[in-house]
């Protein structure tokens, strides 16, 4: 019996020391903030929010046994989704026509991307659009591939729409991904196919999946593009600090030498430009448009805003590995001693994080100077604790008989708001939660201000990155009592909560 190539067993032995990894991580660390923040998308089902399409409420709600989802619930699932990841983009590189040992080559580069080794553990968006966005690749590159108006690319066409809607359903950046099918067919190299209905079915399938959020926001208003491109974009202008952090996010979230090797794929796949000995080849052509169709975009937006994300782009670079795999046959793009410098410098890179965010004891490494409360990794850890007391609080506070609303649990931004609700929701008759957000947000729909500023009293919860101005944010009220709690990671403080309550004053 033939043993499996290099690449397929290091994928394999990638892909269990990830995994063990994520299942460890699992039953350590609790939601970040913006998992909690999906998590109570959960308890607000709607097609869509003010940051998101509302696809990750769905999965959110098919997590949780009841209510919200638990960090543990969440976590153990996306360790599983993540860990698979690799292998899409091994299944996408062969449907694309990839050897078997480039596409598991290619995947192997892949699963220790810092983007996709840390960033896909949490539950987030951009999860469920890896998942959706290489389908859609490899749907995409197989149909067009296989002879028109055959079973197998009516199959694959269909699925290449459908899978480009569900992109869309997780972040609106999908939406390039639809207009790069939408260009693909009207290309020569896809002309015999665009003359077929399937294409235009998989389109119509893929719509299907978007109309219902597209309605949602004609009918409230277009909230989730005002959010995006207007109220969070104060101060937004082209600069060399969004130039930097573009740059200089792509060196971090990709490491360096996967960028390095980014760029290199990224030139021969311009320079092919859906071309393959110079004959036309449809597939290449959907990988270069999927690949500088949503750049574009999300480039240029980067660039403009001062609240953009590097890993915003990363969607539009998931047709690189693809093409790497069907050219390193014919035309080897790196290197293999850069290949293997590149696989052990991520590796290293994803290994340091997981031991910084896993053992807190290494936070005394730190110079003395360093402020855990600043750390992004500190907002996994403490709010179990901090819950535990606001449940507590609240309890106490709660005057007998009252009903539901007298007493409410407020936080001064959406990051400890998103906490609350989400760890309060395994709470028999959890209190609601209002938000204080200086703008508007979701919890604004959920729990208007006017409604929780009418309360006979409020638990106000705060921790060390926000100051408040109580008297502004709650005028009719009075505090009574506070309690603090401070959590330590390594010997340092990394997040310090305030408990107060409030009561609303007495008539005169």
């Amino acid at each position: 019996m033939a043993l499996a190539p290099a690449p397929a067993r290091l994928l394999v032995a990638l892909t269990a020391v990830l995994l063990a990894l994520r299942l460890y991580a699992a039953h350590r660390v609790g939601f970040g903030d913006s998992e909690a923040l999906y998590a109570c998308y959960a308890l607000h089902p709607q097609p869509a929010y003010l940051d998101h399409p509302g696809l990750i409420g769905i999965f959110a709600r098919a997590i949780a046994t009841h209510g919200a989802p638990t960090p543990l619930g969440v976590h153990l699932v996306t360790s599983v989704v993540a860990s698979s990841v690799p292998w899409i983009v091994v299944a996408a590189s062969r449907a694309a026509g990839a050897t078997s040992r480039a596409a598991f080559a290619a995947a192997c580069v892949v699963a220790v991307v810092p983007e996709i080794a840390i960033g896909l553990f949490a539950m987030t968006p951009d999860l469920l659009l890896a998942v959706a966005w290489l389908a859609a690749l490899g749907f995409g590159c197989a149909g067009l591939r296989a002879e028109p108006a055959s079973t197998r690319a009516s199959a694959f066409l269909i699925g290449a729409g459908l899978a480009a809607g569900i992109a869309t359903a997780a972040k609106v950046s999908g939406v390039a991904l639809i207009l790069a099918l939408l260009v693909t067919y009207a290309m020569r190299s896809a002309r015999a196919h665009a003359r077929t209905v399937w294409p235009w079915l998989g389109l119509a399938a893929g719509a299907l999946v978007v109309v219902p959020i597209a309605l949602f926001e004609a009918r409230t208003g277009w909230p989730m593009l005002r959010h995006r491109l207007v109220e969070t974009q104060a101060g937004a202008g082209p600069s060399l600090r969004n130039v930097a952090a573009v740059v200089g996010g792509q060196l971090a979230y990709l490491s360096p030498l996967v960028a390095i090797a980014a760029v290199l794929v990224a030139r021969d796949l311009f320079r092919s430009r859906g071309r393959v000995d110079h004959d036309p080849d449809a597939a290449g052509t959907f990988l270069f448009l999927a690949l500088v169709l949503p750049l574009g975009v999300l480039v240029p937006l980067c660039l403009w805003s001062r609240v953009a994300e590097p890993h915003w782009i990363a969607p539009a670079l998931l047709a690189l590995p693809i093409h790497y795999a069907r050219r390193a046959g014919s035309a080897p793009l790196v290197s293999r001693r850069f290949g293997v410098a590149t696989l052990a410098t991520s590796f290293a890179i994803v290994a340091a994080a997981h031991a910084w965010i896993l053992v807190p004891s290494l936070l005394r490494l730190a110079p003395a100077s360093f402020d855990a409360s600043r750390d992004i990794t500190s907002e996994l850890y403490g709010w179990p604790e901090a819950i535990d007391t606001v449940r507590r609080v609240a309890l106490e506070a709660r005057a007998p008989g009252s009903d539901r609303g007298d007493l409410v649990v407020v936080g001064p931004h959406w990051v400890v708001c998103a906490q609350l609700e989400a760890g309060l929701a395994t709470t028999p008759s959890p209190p609601p939660v209002g938000c204080a957000t200086p703008i508007r947000d979701d919890f604004d729909g959920w729990y208007p201000r006017a409604a929780w500023q009418r309360a006979e009293t409020i638990v106000l919860v705060t921790d060390g990155r926000f100051t408040v101005d109580v008297a502004a944010l709650a005028p009719k009220h009075v505090e009574s009592r506070s309690e603090r709690v401070t959590i330590r990671r390594g010997g340092r403080v990394a997040r310090v909560f305030v408990v107060r309550v409030l009561e609303r004053r007495a008539a005169t």
